[in-house]
């Protein structure tokens, strides 16, 4: 028997929106990340988000270890378009800086 040894797509793909998800799921590969950087294993990952094949999600965890840079810079990139959203917001709406200062007081 001949074991077929070819390359595997990524099972990334990104929305109108710049945003890079997780094989036709809505799980962001900044999730996928964050969860990876805490510690959790594919396995906790898989339980976490239920939608997501356990394949996919070592599939993804493989491209972020090759390629941790550029991941980081992409998730860097993003989290300073959520502040600029965010900003937008809060500048129409002020109260929409209650969520802030609540997380604050948890401490978090």
């Amino acid at each position: 028997m001949t074991l077929a040894v070819g390359p595997e797509p990524v099972p990334l793909e990104t929305d109108a929106y710049g945003t890079v998800r997780v094989g036709g799921t809505r799980v962001t590969l900044e999730t996928i990340v964050a969860a990876f950087d805490r510690g959790d294993t594919p396995e906790e990952i898989r339980e976490q988000f239920p939608t997501l094949a356990l394949g996919d999600i070592y599939a993804v965890l493989t491209y972020f270890v090759r390629h941790a840079r550029e991941v980081h810079d992409y998730v860097a990139a993003q989290d300073r378009r959520a502040d600029e959203v965010r900003a937008k917001i809060e500048a129409v709406d002020p109260s929409a800086g209650l969520r802030t200062k609540l997380m604050a007081r948890l401490g978090r």
